[in-house]
């Protein structure tokens, strides 16, 4: 059992960025919005704001230990991208046996006459997300990574086929390409 004595990630606030911690739940605001996020379920990692930077530390750490809060501090540099600059999905929509349309309505995404089915598939928006269709390509845009990669998972897996071969029938929505949407 290999344990580290003392375990600090420090990472550095941007100069457009503000961000409160009280009590675990970290708060962080920047030019295009604020992201909330809470991190009680993390027992044994100190968080605290020194001069320009978060400083996650832990002492006697394990493996698990390590683990989360090198996870929490990738979590927060998302944060800190998505409220800066945000996050982009892009998906692709292919049809060849039958035209698809998708549409946007309200909070989901409705494809329909999809393999020339009568009912629509529809896949859920998360709330804070954007979702417009410009052609053949859905894009997918907002400030949580979480909920923007959730969201077209979701778009991606309501066109998902079952019982057909995949080589044949490669009708779908697929995500193509994923990142900073700046």
């Amino acid at each position: 059992m290999n344990k580290v004595v003392h375990l600090c990630e420090k990472i550095t606030i941007p100069d457009n960025v503000k961000i409160e911690i009280n009590d675990k739940k970290v708060r962080i605001s920047g030019p295009k919005g604020s992201i909330e996020r809470d991190f009680r379920y993390a027992h044994g990692i100190i968080m605290r704001i020194e001069e320009n930077k978060i400083v996650l530390e832990t002492f006697f750490a394990n493996s698990r230990r390590k683990a989360l809060l090198y996870s929490i501090a990738s979590h927060i540099e998302n944060m800190i991208v998505g409220v800066t600059k945000g996050w982009r999905y892009k998906l692709k929509i292919v049809t060849s046996h039958f035209p698809a349309t998708v549409k946007v309505s309200s909070n989901e995404v409705i494809v329909e006459n999809f393999l020339g089915e009568r009912s629509p598939r529809k896949a859920k928006i998360l709330e804070g997300v954007k979702v417009k269709v410009d052609g053949k390509d859905i894009v997918v845009e907002g400030l949580d990574i979480e909920k923007v990669s959730q969201t077209a998972a979701n778009i991606e897996l309501a066109t998902r086929i079952k019982d057909k071969d995949r080589r044949i029938f490669v009708d779908g929505i697929y995500i193509y390409e994923k990142g900073v949407a700046e």
